[in-house]
């Protein structure tokens, strides 16, 4: 893909459905009985991850592509049955590390691979607590990395602290805890995401929080629901920024999620002196939506760190280009979590702005951005990973020349048509 320098960017558009709500929408309905249908439901492939593998586990699942809705008929927390083939999921952290935690509970053993990348993301995290729990792992890679088999078995409820702050981890204990002798809470440093705990007291299971811990009582029945998925700010996240950096550009985003846990980019963009309103607020199985509109700003550097950092951590590649277009300095401190996404994105994005031309240094937990250096057009490596290549295709259109990406194709796992939308507000 190449980008050349936009002139503008206008308009309104409507990015897919959030992905967090779109693969727990398909393992809970998958556990409940009865059908639950789910709109606006997130086409990209690693959602689609998720109906494959749940399939494989005898759930019947009807996916329109087209009108994005979903109905899965679901068999209840013990009609899962054993895979004849490997559960691929593809690209998708989110689904190896939730469904190991249903997985955990099953009576029958599992194994779970994926792509070159899944290979090299850290599963110990996980694997640790649902050891304790009573499921048995084996990496076949010796490596606590996919791919590995899962043999369910009788759990007991634990009370887990977690050293890192993680709504997957989280999740994959609280989906075991739904099968568990006892009560199951887990702690963790901050509070991450609350996508898996707002859903499961909606499907009707005993879940409470209180400041960063999380407990589940287990279930003996889960219930069908309806679930409409806002779109996911994640995504939104790129047409933020290029509203805000781009000249003489006002951009709406229609129906975003503006979950509290998940706001983190909103909070970062007003502390850099952002053009932002958000308009039309409404609430859905406790998960708010609003439309976001942004127009361009003299933007400014800042300090993002501490329990900010898991309400944004997905978007700081596309806060690194922003920062790198602000007047003073950015530091990102906190985000050693960066390092093992779908790439290193501290190294990642520290090599390629730094080819455009930015100021940017990487530390051992974050970036140190000094702004406001006019950037080049550069051939950048997007390491297969989405949220890079989204990055850069922003960075790309406000810089002088032309910018490749590589693999640029990548975008498909999360937003299939996100260059046809980028084109939709060049017009």
């Amino acid at each position: 893909m190449k980008i050349t320098h936009y002139q503008k960017l206008r308009g309104e558009i409507t990015v897919p459905g959030d992905k967090s709500i779109s693969h727990r929408s398909i393992m809970l309905g998958s556990l409940a009985k009865g059908t639950t249908e789910v709109t606006g439901f997130l086409q990209g492939a690693d959602c689609l991850s998720s109906i494959s593998c749940f399939e494989k586990m005898g759930i019947t699942i009807e996916n329109n592509v087209k009108t994005g809705t979903v109905r899965i008929h679901g068999k209840g927390l013990h009609g899962l049955t054993k895979p004849s083939d490997i559960l691929d999921v593809g690209n998708s952290g989110t689904t190896t590390r939730l469904m190991s935690g249903i997985l955990a509970a099953q009576p029958f053993t599992a194994t779970i691979d994926g792509d070159a990348s899944i290979r090299k993301r850290p599963m110990g995290r996980i694997i640790t607590p649902l050891s304790m729990m009573g499921a048995r792992f084996e990496s076949l890679a010796a490596d606590q990395c996919a791919p590995f088999k899962i043999t369910g078995g009788r759990l007991k409820g634990i009370a887990y602290t977690s050293p890192v702050a993680s709504a997957q981890v989280k999740s994959a204990i609280l989906l075991a805890g739904l099968y568990a002798d006892g009560e199951t809470s887990i702690t963790e440093p901050f509070l991450s995401r609350n996508h898996t705990e707002l859903m499961l007291k909606a499907f009707g299971t005993d879940v409470r929080s209180n400041g960063t811990t999380a407990t589940v009582r287990p279930a003996s029945e889960l219930t069908a629901q309806q679930i409409s998925v806002p779109g996911d700010i994640s995504s939104a996240a790129y047409f933020i920024a290029a509203g805000l950096i781009t000249p003489n550009s006002e951009i709406t985003i229609k129906n975003v999620g503006i979950n509290p846990t998940r706001d983190g980019i909103l909070t970062v963009c007003k502390a850099m002196g952002a053009n932002i309103q958000i308009s039309n607020i409404k609430d859905g199985i406790g998960e708010p939506a609003g439309d976001i509109t942004v127009s361009t700003s003299e933007l400014h550097g800042c300090t993002i760190e501490g329990d900010i950092i898991p309400k944004l951590i997905d978007e700081i590649p596309i806060i690194a280009v922003m920062a790198a277009y602000a007047k003073g300095t950015t530091i990102i401190k906190d985000a050693q979590e960066l390092k093992v996404k779908e790439s290193n994105r501290i190294d990642v994005m520290v090599k390629n702005l730094s080819a455009m031309g930015a100021d940017i240094e990487g530390t051992e937990d974050g970036m140190i951005i000094h702004g406001g250096r006019p950037l080049h057009g550069a051939v950048i490596d997007s390491k297969l990973d989405h949220r890079i290549a989204m990055s850069f295709t922003i960075a790309g259109g406000n810089s002088d020349g032309e910018t490749e990406i590589t693999g640029s194709e990548c975008v498909n796992i999360s937003y299939p048509a996100f260059y046809n939308d980028i084109n939709l507000l060049m017009r």
